[in-house]
């Protein structure tokens, strides 16, 4: 059980989860139209909801929580026996995000709420060497978590492997390979690869790709944030797919 804090991750949890949610906390004197809507969400769900000291949710919850969270059942990612058969029924083309060893979990919130935006049917990481989808994540991803499918999978090579069969392209991102983010085409049936926040991808990962990636860097930093990154590059699978011909 963790709390997922902030009004859009609220929210989000209350309208695509309500089954999670056990209670809806909010402080006391917060009656705005916002805390009304999220009442009335749980009102409509029959769960418990009530007015307490900012205090209490200070001591509960890490981060800025705008003064409402609920309490919730964890997020539990599907795993990769079932998510390969699910493949199959995605609508085409289909894109899929990889996070190879994303352990900081704002860097993951943040990536979860991009794919979100951008339309990613599925977001794949390892069991290890991930940051734990905990309340930090959810509030980060501002309500993009709850609606995505997450899939932790034993073996991630191997499951790269599987994608592949499946007739999914691997396309991972190097700053040092010299191809564009813009240059490669990315309006097939695709899975965008992101590495960890300092070593990128790991050999295994970075072998099992068809194609390899860069975004240039025309100042004096070497590197974007995983997350950064993540988004640039998944907007401009959504820019390829939506221009017109």
């Amino acid at each position: 059980m963790s709390y997922v804090h902030g009004f859009h991750a609220v929210r989000e949890a209350l309208t695509t989860h309500p089954e999670r949610v056990r209670s809806l906390h909010y402080v006391q004197g917060r009656r705005d139209s916002r805390v009304q809507e999220l009442i009335a969400l749980a009102k409509e769900a029959g769960l418990r909801f009530e007015a307490v000291d900012r205090a209490w949710l200070d001591s509960r919850v890490d981060g800025a929580h705008q003064g409402v969270a609920a309490y919730c059942q964890a997020l539990t990612p599907m795993s990769e026996y079932d998510f390969l058969p699910l493949l199959a029924t995605l609508p085409k083309p289909r894109l899929l995000l990889v996070l190879d060893g994303v352990t900081d979990p704002r860097n993951l919130g943040a990536c979860l709420r991009s794919a979100n935006a951008a339309g990613v049917q599925a977001v794949i990481f390892p069991e290890r060497h991930t940051a734990p989808i905990n309340d930090v994540v959810l509030k980060t991803a501002a309500g993009g978590a709850e609606a995505l499918t997450l899939v932790a999978v034993t073996n991630l090579a191997r499951h790269l492997e599987a994608l592949k069969a499946a007739g999914i392209w691997l396309v991972g991102t190097d700053d040092q390979i010299d191809l564009p983010w813009h240059g490669a085409d990315l309006r097939g049936d695709i899975a965008l690869i992101m590495g960890s926040e300092g070593e990128g991808m790991r050999r295994l990962t970075r072998e099992a790709c068809d194609h390899l990636v860069g975004i240039p860097m025309a100042g004096s930093v070497s590197s974007l944030n995983v997350s950064v990154a993540a988004g640039i590059l998944l907007f401009e699978v959504v820019r390829q797919r939506t221009s017109v011909k």
